[in-house]
């Protein structure tokens, strides 16, 4: 499979926020992509606090997201990206929208770990998501996970992906700067591949807000594609013989003898 990862920087204007992904769906469908995966919150970023975030947050069938399933099934593109979902019970979500070369949408994630972390609170502005089952889609001979930004650093997020049969995992991340924000963010999407023998594909916003660096992992933590900095594309064959084989020679995920079980609520 021939994937892409998007990055660009959005902004607080909904409208040219989608103007970007569509844009960038029109680059990643001339570069031959499969799948292409946008970052996180891709509808909407900013600094204000994240209470102002209620005000913004659209339904799934509200004009951004309906905006990129026309584009991506006009292009016969699957596209994996991330929207402020409204919540008529509360809070909005932080979601993930996977939808089909046919504009469908085939499934989402509310992002369930908070970024609740470095001087910010996102669950002043955002609720949780429910642990429900994961996220796990079929294409081709790959089977495909995803989680958000902040989950990057709960390993059993990963992991229970793999459990439930994913061996790739997609990352939409915004990924804020600071002090040894970058090399704390490669250095997590490698180990993820790593510890599980999976590819990992993120997708992550650039500056000034996010660090871009949007990389894609293979499953022995082989960078294969890197973005750097500005807004654009990246694009990566992924092998399932290379997983097989990467697999076969580090058995790791047959070795465990620990299981990943959610944690319920107290």
């Amino acid at each position: 499979m021939r994937i892409a990862s998007g990055q660009f920087s959005a902004g607080t204007d909904i409208d040219e926020n989608l103007a970007s992904v569509v844009a960038l769906l029109g680059e990643a469908a001339a570069g031959g992509a499969e799948l292409l995966v946008l970052p996180e919150m891709s509808s909407y970023a900013t600094s204000e606090p994240p209470s102002a975030l209620a005000a913004i947050a659209q339904p799934l069938d509200g004009p951004f997201i309906t905006g990129v399933a026309a584009a991506a099934a006009a292009r016969s593109l699957p596209t994996v990206v991330g929207t402020i979902e409204e919540n008529p019970d509360g809070l909005p979500y932080n979601t993930l929208v996977a939808i089909d070369a046919e504009g469908d949408i085939t499934a989402t994630y509310r992002k369930v770990h908070l970024y609740d972390a470095f001087g910010y609170a996102e669950s002043d502005g955002i609720s949780a998501g429910e642990l429900t089952e994961p996220f796990v889609l079929e294409l081709g001979d790959l089977r495909i996970g995803a989680f958000t930004c902040y989950d990057l650093r709960f390993p059993e997020s990963a992991r229970r992906l793999i459990d439930a049969g994913a061996n790739v995992i997609l990352l939409p991340a915004m990924w804020i700067v600071g002090p040894g924000k970058e090399d704390a963010w490669t250095t997590l999407v490698r180990a993820r591949a790593i510890e599980n023998t999976a590819y990992v594909v993120s997708a992550n916003q650039t500056g000034p807000l996010a660090t871009g660096n949007s990389i894609i992992v293979d499953p022995a933590g082989v960078v294969i594609a890197a973005a750097g900095e500005a807004p654009g594309v990246v694009f990566a064959e992924l092998d399932p013989a290379r997983l097989d084989a990467v697999r076969a020679r580090v058995p790791s995920l047959a070795n465990r003898r620990f299981t990943v079980v959610p944690r319920t609520a107290e």
